[in-house]
């Protein structure tokens, strides 16, 4: 393990020019001291490294030295695809391995293609969680992706619409999306998706997945996610809605806002357009419709129109008996 964290110290160094004992110190999840002792044990060893003192100073290689003995771990091999997702990394419990693979690409580069590399990572970011919003903290992450690596079957208490049940499901793979992990796994003979943080317990088995051998987690998500859209909003409502009204949907419901702007039509009402919106249950319909407060109508079907009025009144009541 030491041995491991040396060459990656040496690596960071070489990429990274000057970094304070600080910053290496959380970089490898290990105290100043320890890098203290593993920058003597580098120098000890013949690599050219140094401390430099003052306000700007810190751990530093002797400038044009390059190491070529970037080697790479069974884990760190398996982390290569998450190398420039540190948070989805961290979040699998391959975060340090994901780094390690990470350092070792770059030093491999030939030294102008290392550089620009280097530059790309210091000027782009990959942030998966939309605005307002805190990435989800899900316990079962490090044990659900082992069991999709070794396919490995898993029982779960899971909290759906309807209640929590108890499942056995054979992981196929874990997808990050907008900020969210879902789980895809084996289940009733046909993959199905599950939302992971709607686990309430976890609990890895020795059976096998029995993967289907033309599954491929690429091409079936975006298939999954479209079939899922599809079924659930599988009806329109008729709407009055401003343009105001349309740029808050978009904002909340990109999808809905296209729908509205394709079928969008001119009224007698200046400022106002006639537009059909996809919905999903009147209850559930009537409160997304109600965020985007005075600028929408619902004129179709009834039901939701009388279950919008239901939910402002009670919105109303509740705010007017504060008041008073």
């Amino acid at each position: 393990m030491r041995s491991s964290r040396l060459l990656s110290i040496q690596m960071h160094l070489q990429l990274r020019g000057c970094v304070s004992a600080e910053a290496l110190a959380r970089e490898f999840e290990v105290s100043v001291r320890t890098i203290y002792r593993d920058v003597d044990a580098l120098s000890a060893s013949g690599v050219p490294v140094f401390a430099q003192r003052g306000r700007n100073g810190g751990i530093a290689l002797h400038e044009g030295y390059r190491t070529r003995l970037t080697g790479m771990t069974t884990a760190e091999a398996r982390s290569v695809p998450l190398a420039g997702l540190p948070m989805a990394a961290r979040d699998l419990g391959l975060g340090v391995d994901a780094a390690a693979a990470q350092r070792k690409l770059m030093t491999s580069l030939p030294e102008l293609g290392g550089a620009d590399a280097q530059l790309i990572a210091e000027r782009f970011h990959i942030d998966p969680v939309p605005w307002y919003h805190r990435a989800e903290v899900v316990d079962w992450l490090p044990t659900l992706a082992a069991a999709a690596w070794q396919d490995r079957r898993v029982r779960i208490t899971y909290e759906g619409w309807d209640g929590q049940s108890q499942r056995e499901v054979g992981p196929l793979g874990l997808v990050l999306k907008g900020g969210l992990w879902y789980l895809v796994a084996m289940a009733a003979g046909r993959p199905r998706t599950y939302r992971v943080s709607a686990i309430r317990s976890l609990e890895a088995t020795d059976a096998k997945v029995a993967r289907p051998r033309s599954f491929d987690l690429a091409q079936y998500w975006p298939r999954s996610v479209a079939q899922f859209e599809a079924r659930l909003m599988r009806t329109t409502a008729r709407v009055l809605i401003t343009e105001e009204g349309l740029r808050i949907l978009r904002a909340v419901s990109p999808a809905a806002a296209e729908r509205v702007q394709a079928t969008q039509q001119a009224t007698s009402r200046v400022g106002w357009m006639q537009a059909e919106l996809p919905i999903e249950s009147p209850a559930y319909s009537a409160r997304q419709i109600l965020r985007l407060g005075t600028e929408v109508e619902v004129l179709a079907p009834p039901e939701v129109r009388r279950a919008v009025a239901r939910e402002a009144a009670a919105v109303a009541r509740r705010h007017l008996r504060a008041v008073r």
